[in-house]
């Protein structure tokens, strides 16, 4: 993928980052994608999971934007969906937290 890392900018951001990673098999998930990408049905079957959990769990990662979801037409004609893991780096740091935190309103409600 050309150009198409992501990019976090804002405290939301990393919030749906760490929280897409928060579950092991997430983080299970984006490593076998980070080999290469793949069609959901070959994935489920990598990862021992039934189709409607793994799309569960692909959906909190697209919504972090982690990894984008593509159809493609089969040689037999069959819609086949493939998804890839997007290029990311990040850093944490107490500084970076720091300026992250100064966004963040003090009367934020907490799921807690």
């Amino acid at each position: 993928m050309e150009n198409d890392s992501l990019i976090l900018s804002s405290h939301e951001d990393y919030t749906k980052l760490f929280d897409a990673l928060s579950h092991p098999m997430r983080i299970k998930i984006a490593g076998v994608l980070s080999e290469k990408r793949r069609y959901v049905s070959e994935l489920a079957k990598i990862m021992h999971m039934s189709r409607p959990l793994l799309y569960i769990h692909l959906k909190k990662l697209e919504e972090a934007a982690i990894v984008t979801g593509s159809y493609e037409i089969s040689e037999s004609g069959k819609s086949m969906k493939y998804y890839a893991l997007r290029p990311f780096a990040v850093r944490l740091t107490p500084e970076l937290l720091a300026e992250l935190s100064k966004t963040i309103p003090v009367d934020l409600k907490s799921n807690d």
